[in-house]
C-alpha cells in the first residue's frame, strides 16, 4: 500500500447512510427519469393521456417496491459512501495544500511510515490479517488527525507571527499613562480598549502554551508510529501494535480538543468590539444632540 492510498481511506462508515429516504433516490434515479421522460413523449406524439395514467400507476408500484429491496439499498448506501471519500478526500486535500511545504513534507513522510507498517504486517499469517483492517482504519484516523494538528500549528504559527506582544503592552502603557487626561467619554472607550488589550495578550499567551502542546502531540504520533514501524519487522502479534494506536489515537483526540477551546476563545473578542462600538455611537448621538433646532409650528 503506497501512501496514496492512506491518504484516499476515509474515516466515514456506511452505517452512517441509516437516514437515507430510498424512495427519494428511487425516484431520482437516472433510468426511472427516462422512463418517465420515454412516456410524456409517447403520450404527446400519440394525443392520448391514458399512456401517463398507466406509467402513474407503474411509477407508484416502483416507488414502493423497489426502495424496499436489500440489493437496491446496498447500491446506494455504496454510491453515499463513495461520496463521502470523495468528500473526505476533498477535504483532506485542501488542508494539504493549505499546508507550508516543510509541514507537507512531514505528513508525506509519515504516510510513508504507514504504508511501511501495513506492508510489513500484510506479510504475517491469515489469522493476524484479521487485524490489519482495523490497523489500516487506525492508521488512516491518525494520519487525519496528524493532518488537523499540523494545520492548527500553521495557524498559530501565522497569528504568533503577525501579532507582536510586546507592541500591546506598549499601547496598553500608553492608554492607562493617558487615561486621567482624557475626557470623560473618551476614559470610558480608552478603558474597553485597555481591557481588550489585556485579553488579547491573555490569550497570545495561551496560544503560545498551546502551541507547544500541538508541536509535541505531532512529535510523538511520528515517534510512535516510526517505532511501531520498527516493532512491525519482527513482532508476529499485531495485538500488540492495535493497542499501542488506541493510546495514540486517543491521545490526539485530547489535544484536538485542546486546540477547539483555544479557538473558541478568541471568539469572545467580538462582543467586547461590539460594545465599543455601541459606545461610539452613544457618543456620537450624545454629542450631535445639542446641535438639533426644533422647527416651530
Amino acid at each position: 500500500m503506497s501512501p496514496a492510498d492512506f491518504q484516499d481511506q476515509s474515516t466515514s462508515s456506511p452505517d452512517q447512510s441509516r437516514d437515507i429516504n430510498f424512495v427519494k433516490e428511487a425516484f431520482h434515479l437516472q433510468y426511472n427519469w427516462i422512463a418517465l421522460a420515454g412516456v410524456g413523449v409517447f403520450a404527446l406524439v400519440s394525443g392520448s393521456f391514458l399512456p401517463v395514467i398507466l406509467a402513474g400507476g407503474l411509477e407508484l408500484m416502483y416507488l414502493a417496491i423497489v426502495p424496499q429491496n436489500w440489493r437496491f439499498q446496498r447500491l446506494v448506501r455504496s454510491w453515499k459512501f463513495s461520496e463521502e471519500q470523495q468528500k473526505h478526500q476533498q477535504k483532506l486535500s485542501q488542508m494539504l495544500r493549505s499546508l507550508p511545504s516543510d509541514m507537507q513534507s512531514r505528513y508525506w513522510k509519515l504516510a510513508e511510515v504507514c504504508s511501511s507498517i501495513h506492508n510489513n504486517f500484510n506479510q504475517l499469517s491469515t489469522t493476524s490479517q484479521i487485524f490489519l483492517q482495523q490497523m489500516d482504519g487506525r492508521l488512516t484516523g491518525l494520519l487525519n488527525g496528524y493532518t488537523r494538528l499540523l494545520l492548527a500549528a500553521a495557524q498559530q504559527q501565522q497569528y504568533l507571527r503577525s501579532t507582536d506582544q510586546n507592541e500591546i503592552k506598549r499601547e496598553v502603557a500608553t492608554l492607562q499613562k493617558s487615561l486621567s487626561s482624557d475626557p470623560p467619554r473618551v476614559q470610558e472607550i480608552n478603558k474597553k480598549r485597555v481591557e481588550i488589550l489585556n485579553k488579547r495578550l491573555e490569550k497570545y499567551d495561551k496560544l503560545c502554551e498551546n502551541r507547544k502542546v500541538v508541536d509535541a502531540q505531532c512529535a510523538a504520533v511520528e515517534d510512535v508510529l516510526h517505532l511501531i514501524r520498527d516493532q512491525s519487522v519482527t513482532m508476529r502479534d499485531p495485538q500488540q501494535i492495535s493497542d499501542q494506536l488506541d493510546n495514540l489515537v486517543k491521545d490526539v483526540e485530547e489535544t484536538e480538543q485542546t486546540v477547539q477551546q483555544v479557538e473558541a476563545i478568541f471568539s469572545d473578542l467580538t462582543p467586547d468590539m461590539e460594545g465599543i462600538m455601541s459606545m461610539d455611537d452613544a457618543s456620537t448621538s450624545t454629542s450631535s444632540a445639542p446641535n438639533r433646532t426644533r422647527i416651530p409650528n
